[in-house]
């Protein structure tokens, strides 16, 4: 019954996610209820990382597909070594929803002799400072997927979601217990869990880009982030101005992973390239990519006002973190082979 309930907020969570709306389960059709259908049946309930993005069903199932065959699928990879990469990512990220929801999940399930390793090596490795990899080379495609899958989402869900998967009506005092009932409805069942590969049919094929190097020893992740990266560069194409999208490549090419600083001075000395028409939506792509939490009500109603429709803002904001993701991924391939 307790667990009953902590799915029931979960759900009405969903009412809580910021400045877009997301489908209604009874009213999704098409590639947005196909992506709620495999969402449910894998995760147990419609997780709102992933539902937020339903405005823009070619995000979703982006977004969804990157997560389900990395974190989720059948691999060689345990679900314990995953999910402390995506702790460890989501810790150095600043992103306490992730934290909250994958650090009560491997609470919830036995640890490995290696979780504390795999966990400090996600922290470094969002910096580039990581040393070697603290796992063999046969799990590299599944475990830097889950790491390249939470460096966006980390982004997505600071701009859209609260800092709690608890709605806001859950006292404090009412939280650690929570806690560690959701993490027991987190907890995955016991086996090697949802067979691998099928999702990556909600997108159409995609030539693999050579940034996915590091994913090719593994087909089914790397179809599953060409067909995701391919989705997403077409999301940048039709909702973020050229002029933005050359700026943002332009600045992570030098990027390091090291936030930008804590006043938003930065964004202003960056768009001060284009033209006012492009600055809202320079600004909000920037922040999203470079420094997630520093995205507010001010950002998002600025490049509102240029493109109101929920779908822009969830494609202009996936393209940016899928962006700045795979930056991150160009470091962690050179950690697994320094030669």
């Amino acid at each position: 019954m307790v667990a009953g309930l902590v799915r029931f907020a979960v759900r009405r969570s969903l009412r809580d996610t910021r400045y877009v709306r997301v489908v209604p389960r009874r009213r999704a059709t098409g590639l947005v209820a196909e992506v709620y259908r495999q969402v449910e049946r894998d995760f147990s309930m419609l997780a709102p990382p992933v539902a937020l993005h339903s405005a823009a069903p070619e995000a979703l199932a982006a977004a969804w597909t990157v997560l389900r065959e990395t974190l989720l699928a059948q691999g060689v990879a345990g679900r314990a070594a995953k999910e402390a990469v995506a702790t460890g990512v989501s810790v150095a990220n600043s992103c306490p929803y992730c934290v909250d929801v994958h650090g009560m999940t491997l609470a919830a399930i036995p640890a490995g002799p290696d979780t504390a390793a795999l966990e400090a090596w996600a922290r470094a490795s969002a910096t580039g400072t990581a040393d070697a990899p603290p796992f063999p080379p046969a799990h590299a495609p599944e475990l830097v997927g889950v790491a390249v899958a939470f460096q966006y989402y980390n982004r997505m869900v600071n701009v859209f979601l609260r800092e709690s998967p608890f709605p806001a009506h859950v006292p404090e005092s009412a939280k650690p217990q929570a806690r560690r009932v959701l993490g027991g409805v987190l907890r995955p069942p016991s086996g090697p869990g949802p067979r691998a590969g099928d999702s990556v049919g909600l997108l159409p094929p995609a030539p693999l880009p050579e940034d996915l190097g590091w994913a090719r020893p593994n087909a089914v992740v790397a179809d599953a982030f060409a067909r995701a990266y391919a989705a997403t560069e077409a999301a940048g194409e039709r909702s973020v101005p050229p002029a933005v999208r050359t700026l943002l490549h332009d600045r992570l090419s030098t990027w390091d992973g090291q936030p930008p600083g804590l006043s938003r001075a930065w964004l202003e000395e960056a768009v001060a390239g284009l033209t006012e028409a492009d600055r809202p939506a320079g600004r909000l792509a920037l922040a999203v990519a470079l420094a997630s939490y520093q995205v507010d009500e001010g950002l998002v109603d600025a490049f509102r006002a240029t493109a109101p429709a929920d779908a822009t803002l969830i494609e202009l904001a996936a393209w940016a973190g899928m962006a700045a993701a795979r930056r991150v991924s160009t470091w962690l391939a050179g950690s697994l082979d320094p030669a």
